[in-house]
C-alpha cells in the first residue's frame, strides 16, 4: 500500500521508448552516466550562480556551489549531489517523467524519420539523466528548489514504466541522485573507479567536484583563461597532466576565436618524437571538449593524420552534441573546426620558422617527417606545408639546410626545374655519378635521405611554378658544357661505335646506350627509364617492398674516361676480356642505381676478370 503523500505516475509512452533505447543501445560505455550526471549538476550550479546575482531570497544561500559524490560499496550505491538551482515537484514531473522539458519527443521523432542525417539530429535534447538506468536497478532523485516556499521531494523509479514522487523533510537546496547499482555495475560503487572516470571526462568542470570528501578536479581549464595571466610553469604542468608527459613542451599555441566558430584551443608540441624513438605509430592526442566537458579524448576526424604529434585541448561552444556526447551531430562542423585549428597551427609554425630559425630547425629535425607525410598525403594543406620543409643541398655545407623558397631564389635565370636526388646519406650521393653534370653547370641539387621524400616530390609536382625533377632520371637534358682542349677521350665516331657494341654485348637488359652529357669523373651510369628514381627503387628494395624493377634501363657512358677509352681498344685486341669488362661496368652502374636485383653473376664475373688480370 502506498504512503498517503506518495504519488504514482506512469511514464509517458515516449519516455518508455527513450529508456528502452538508452538502457539497451544508445551508449557505448556505461561509465558515461557519471559524466552526464556531473554535467547536469554543473549546469544547475551555473544557473544558481547567475540567479544569486539577481535574487535576494534564495534558500540555503550559504551552500557552496559544488558537486559532491559519495560511493558505498557495502550498500552498492553511488550518490551524486549538486547544490544548484534545484527543482520543485512540478519540475521533477515535467523534467523526468514527461516530454515537456527533456526533448524526448523530438529525439524520438528524429530517430523514427530514419537515415544518417536524422540520426545525427539527436543533439540538444538534454536527456543524459536517463543514462543512470544503464547501471541502476533503482534511481532516487531528491530535489529542493531555490525558492524558500517550496518543499523538497524525492522522485523514485526503477525505469520499468512508472515513477513515484513523495514530499520529504530536511532536503537541502539542489539535487541529490542516489543510484542503487545493478549486480553487473558494482564497480561504480568504488572510489577508485569513479575517480578515474572523473579524471577522464570531467577534470575541467568549473565547479569543485568532491569524491568522498576529496577534491578531484583540481586542474584548471587553462585554455579558457587569458594568456597574459598564465605563467610558463602553469602551461608546463597542464601539458604534463593532459598529455601524460614527463618532459617540457617544445612549442605551445594558445588561441581563441569567435568566427567562424567559437573556439578556445591550447596545443603543445612535445620535446621529443616517440615515433622517431621507435615506439610505433602514435594516436591523436588533442582532446575535444564542449564547455569544459570532454567529448572525445582522441577524435580521429578533428585534425589531419599528420598532426598526430600535437597534444592539447580544443573547446568549442558551437558543437551540437548528440545524446551521449560521444559523437558529433554534424560531421561537417567538426571538419570545419579542424580546418580552423590546422590553418592556425600552420601559421604558427611559419612564424616560428621565420622568427626563431634555430629553434624551428631543432623542431624540424625531430618532427619534420610528419610535415612531409602531410605533403605526401594531404592535398588540402600540401602548399602550406611545403613552405615549412627543409633539405640539405649541394649548395650548402653539410648540416646546413635550405627551404624551397631559398632554393628558388638561387636558381639560374633560365632554370625551370628544381633538381633533387634521393640517397642514403650525403656521402653516398656526392660519391655517385649522378651529381657530376649538375655540379659542372653550377646547378643546385636538393639531397633527400628518407623514402617519404620521394612521395613528397611526387605529390608536390611543382613549387612556385618550378617543376621537381629527380637528378637520376633518364630523360633530363642539360645544357652543354665547354670541354677542356686537353680532355682527350674518344671522338664522336669512336663513341658511337662503342655505344653500339655495348648495346649488342649487354643485350636485352639495356634499352639504350648513349654518350652522357652529365658524367665528368665517373665512367658510366645506369638510369631508370621511368619517373621513379633509381635511389627510390633501392630504398624500397631494402625495405622488402616491390620496387617494380624495370626490365630495361638506360646506360650512359663517359667517352673521356680512361676505362671507356681502354675498353674501346680492348674490344679489338681481346674480345673475351672486353665483354667481361663491359658487363661488369654495366652491373657496377646497376648497383649504384639500385637496379640490380641478383648480384650472383656479377660476383662470378669479377672473379673471372681478376683471374685473367693475375695471369700477367
Amino acid at each position: 500500500m502506498s504512503t498517503p503523500n506518495v504519488e504514482k505516475h506512469e511514464f509517458q509512452a515516449e519516455i518508455k521508448q527513450l529508456l528502452e533505447i538508452v538502457i539497451h543501445s544508445l551508449y557505448t560505455e556505461k561509465e558515461i552516466f557519471v559524466r552526464e550526471l556531473i554535467s547536469n549538476g554543473s549546469d544547475a550550479l551555473e544557473k544558481m550562480r547567475h540567479l544569486m546575482i539577481t535574487e535576494k531570497n534564495v534558500f540555503d544561500s550559504d551552500l557552496e556551489l559544488e558537486v559532491k559524490i559519495t560511493t558505498d560499496d557495502t550498500a552498492n550505491t553511488i550518490t551524486i549531489q549538486d547544490f544548484g538551482i534545484g527543482m520543485t515537484k512540478d519540475e521533477l514531473v515535467k523534467s523526468l517523467g514527461t516530454i515537456a522539458h527533456s526533448g524526448s519527443k523530438q529525439f524520438l521523432e528524429a530517430l523514427k524519420e530514419g537515415g544518417e542525417k536524422n540520426a545525427n539530429l539527436i543533439g540538444q535534447f538534454g536527456v543524459g539523466f536517463y543514462s543512470a538506468f544503464m547501471v541502476a536497478d533503482e534511481v532516487k532523485v531528491y530535489s529542493r528548489s531555490w525558492q524558500e516556499d517550496q518543499p523538497g521531494h524525492v522522485w523514485t523509479s526503477s525505469g520499468a514504466g512508472s515513477y513515484e514522487v513523495e514530499e520529504v523533510e530536511g532536503q537541502r537546496r539542489g539535487t541529490k541522485i542516489v543510484l542503487k547499482l545493478k549486480e553487473d555495475s558494482k564497480q561504480y560503487a568504488t572510489d577508485s573507479s569513479i575517480k578515474e572516470i572523473i579524471k577522464r571526462y570531467s577534470s575541467f568542470v568549473q565547479f569543485p567536484i568532491k569524491l568522498n570528501g576529496e577534491s578531484v578536479n583540481t586542474i584548471d581549464a587553462l585554455w579558457l583563461r587569458n594568456k597574459s595571466e598564465i605563467k610558463d610553469e602553469e602551461y608546463t604542468e597542464f601539458y604534463k597532466f593532459q598529455a601524460n608527459a614527463w618532459d617540457e613542451p617544445r612549442y605551445r599555441l594558445h588561441f581563441s576565436a569567435d568566427a567562424p566558430l567559437a573556439i578556445n584551443a591550447l596545443l603543445f608540441v612535445p620535446n621529443e618524437n616517440p615515433e622517431r624513438a621507435g615506439f610505433g605509430r602514435i594516436d591523436p592526442a588533442v582532446a575535444l571538449y564542449c564547455r569544459k566537458v570532454l567529448i572525445d579524448p582522441k577524435p580521429d576526424e578533428l585534425l589531419p593524420e599528420w598532426m598526430r604529434f600535437a597534444k592539447g585541448v580544443v573547446d568549442s561552444e558551437d558543437l551540437p552534441l548528440n545524446i551521449s556526447r560521444e559523437t558529433m551531430q554534424d560531421r561537417s562542423l567538426i571538419q570545419k573546426l579542424g580546418r580552423v585549428i590546422t590553418k592556425r597551427f600552420l601559421k604558427f609554425l611559419a612564424e616560428e620558422a621565420k622568427k626563431r630559425q634555430d629553434q624551428y630547425q631543432e623542431f624540424y629535425d625531430r618532427f619534420g617527417f610528419f610535415l612531409k607525410e602531410g605533403v605526401a598525403t594531404d592535398f588540402t594543406y600540401k602548399d602550406e606545408l611545403s613552405k615549412l620543409l627543409y633539405f640539405e643541398s649541394s649548395a650548402q655545407e653539410k648540416g646546413k639546410k635550405t627551404t624551397l623558397a631559398d632554393y628558388v631564389s638561387r636558381m639560374k635565370e633560365e632554370q625551370k626545374e628544381i633538381y633533387y636526388i634521393l640517397g642514403q646519406n650525403r656521402e653516398s650521393i656526392e660519391s655517385g655519378p649522378y651529381l657530376e653534370g649538375f655540379k659542372a653547370r653550377g646547378l643546385e641539387v636538393l639531397f633527400l635521405y628518407e623514402p617519404v621524400d620521394e612521395y613528397v616530390m611526387s605529390n608536390l609536382r611543382e613549387y612556385d611554378e618550378k617543376t621537381f625533377v629527380s637528378a637520376d632520371q633518364g630523360d633530363i637534358k642539360l645544357d652543354d658544357v665547354a670541354e677542356s682542349p686537353e680532355s682527350g677521350g674518344l671522338d664522336e665516331t669512336e663513341s658511337e661505335a662503342l655505344c653500339k657494341w655495348l648495346k649488342e654485348t649487354i643485350g636485352d637488359r639495356v634499352k639504350e646506350v648513349k654518350v652522357s652529357d652529365r658524367l665528368v669523373d665517373s665512367p658510366a651510369m645506369a638510369l631508370s627509364p621511368d619517373a621513379m628514381s633509381s635511389q627510390m627503387r633501392r630504398m624500397m628494395q631494402q625495405m622488402g617492398q616491390d620496387s617494380g624493377m624495370p626490365n630495361e634501363v638506360l646506360f650512359e657512358i663517359n667517352p673521356r674516361h680512361a676505362l671507356m677509352v681502354n675498353l674501346n681498344a680492348q674490344r679489338e685486341s681481346n674480345a673475351d676480356l672486353a665483354k667481361l669488362i663491359a658487363l661488369q661496368a654495366f652491373d657496377n652502374s646497376m648497383v649504384a642505381a639500385g637496379l640490380l636485383e641478383d648480384p650472383k653473376d656479377m660476383v662470378s664475373r669479377m672473379y673471372e676478370i681478376l683471374s685473367q688480370a693475375s695471369e700477367k
